[in-house]
């Protein structure tokens, strides 16, 4: 009979999904979560009742190591998440990402923990998308000027000849370019994880690399939040959603239930792999027409999308995934639709 399994993070947006899905496959299930003010007022009601809920920071040495306590997977969901551009902000993004994923690995070494080892990781470690030229074939842009994007000129142009360029889909063995703190984080927490996992014997690690996801419990507007809940709870304010840049953004939105069987996949012991996947739902959308999406279905009477040229700096225009390698080593793809996926966040519960 399998052991238990920690989640970390696990009364999160996407942790709590995890923990549904493995408590339906009959699994044990330990949460592990600080429950940071920042994400929750306390116990979330829609934490699975069968998980134990063990209540602690995973930068803390004893806690992390009281919590592997009889356990045979690990699922590492928690971490400081958001744009991650201010420096002011650089010990907080590695105290709990890099630090607190150090601990983690700290506490298996000293169980010599053999088993799946599975890291939430993102999409934001690519930097910008898959870029092809006309002329020079696949290009790497650099990140874009602020002159440009106050002069309205959003999509990159080729590094070489200046050229208008084409997105592509970005494959795991793209080169990894973080562009913000939260990148350099998450790109430093597989690459920890890995070293591990290749010095320990038995340690299976698996890196997911989220797209943008989206689905019922994510938070409302808080540093956590991402665009689609930024929209839906402009709507619910009556305001409309404002997009920015021309709104043709290219994007993979995936759906936290995808999200989530994903995650039950790849701690699998017969049917996960090792490496870098994607999970994404592999058909890119703008960011314009996701909104439009979610306006109309929200009902009449829902305030239209606002297109507003605002910018940030350190945004990247086109990314979107190269779903095959999932496909074909986790047996992974997406199940959820954008169309019915926003029908249903549409009325969802948030937090």
């Amino acid at each position: 009979m399998p052991g238990c399994v920690l989640v970390t993070g696990g009364a999160g947006f996407i942790g709590s999904h995890v923990v549904d899905r493995l408590v339906e496959a009959g699994r044990e299930v330990r949460v592990l979560d600080c429950l940071h003010p920042a994400a929750h007022s306390g116990r979330p009601g829609y934490l699975n009742p069968a998980a134990e809920l063990r209540i602690g920071d995973v930068t803390d040495p004893e806690t992390v190591a009281a919590a592997l306590d009889g356990v045979d997977a690990v699922c590492h969901q928690a971490a400081m998440v958001g744009l991650g551009l201010d420096f002011g902000e650089a010990q907080d993004y590695v105290a709990a990402n890099d630090l607190g994923t150090a601990r983690l690995l700290s506490a298996l070494a000293a169980r010599r923990y053999r088993g799946p080892l599975v890291l939430a990781s993102s999409m934001v470690v690519y930097g910008e998308g898959g870029y092809e030229c006309a002329r020079h074939g696949r290009v790497r842009p650099p990140a874009r000027a602020r002159r440009d994007l106050e002069a309205g000129r959003f999509e990159p142009p080729c590094p070489r000849c200046g050229e208008p360029l084409e997105p592509r889909p970005v494959p795991e063995d793209a080169p990894l370019d973080p562009r913000s703190l939260y990148a350099a984080t998450k790109l430093h927490q597989e690459q920890l994880c890995a070293l591990f996992a290749r010095e320990q014997e038995g340690v299976r690690f698996t890196a997911l690399r989220y797209h943008n996801v989206y689905g019922p419990r994510m938070p409302r507007d808080t540093p956590y939040a991402g665009v689609a809940s930024i929209f839906r709870s402009a709507i619910a304010a009556g305001r409309s959603p404002a997009v920015f840049e021309d709104g043709r953004q290219l994007r993979d939105f995936v759906h936290v239930a995808d999200v989530a069987r994903a995650n039950l996949i790849a701690l699998d012991p017969e049917a996960g792999a090792a490496g870098a996947f994607n999970v994404a739902s592999g058909e890119p959308r703008s960011i314009g027409e996701m909104a439009d999406l979610l306006t109309r279905a929200a009902g009449p009477g829902a305030p239209a999308p606002r297109v507003t040229g605002e910018f940030r700096l350190g945004d990247v225009r086109h990314v979107f995934a190269d779903s095959g390698l999932a496909a074909e080593r986790l047996g992974f793809r997406a199940e959820v639709g954008l169309e019915a996926g926003m029908r249903e966040f549409a009325t969802a519960e948030l937090r």
